[in-house]
């Protein structure tokens, strides 16, 4: 079983529980990214997840839009970037950029 296949696999158990869930999808990729296009990443109404769409302050960012999705139902395409000069100032080699699609799931 894939990781992908995980992640979808734990949000069909949580919504057959009866638990709301929003999913997380890379949908684009720029540059330097930490998960490829098609990664996901499955979030419960309380928080808990599943999967992995970037890391660190993004991830965050990611899990408290699915949140707002989950409450709202309205989907979101979100985008997230480091310009290569940023990137040079913070000591890493090449900056980058991933959208995301972020959905309530039913």
């Amino acid at each position: 079983m894939t990781d992908h296949d995980k992640v979808l696999e734990t949000a069909e158990t949580w919504l057959d529980a009866g638990h709301p869930v929003a999913l997380a999808t890379v949908i684009k990729t720029w540059g330097s990214a930490p998960r490829p296009a098609g990664s996901q990443l499955a979030v419960r109404k309380d928080g808990t997840f599943v999967g992995s769409v970037s890391g660190g302050c993004v991830e965050g960012a990611v899990i408290a839009e699915a949140m707002d999705a989950i409450t709202d139902g309205k989907p979101r395409k979100l985008a997230f970037g480091v310009s290569n000069e940023q990137a040079w100032q913070v000591g890493l080699a090449c900056g980058g950029q991933i959208e995301i699609y972020v959905e309530r799931v039913e």
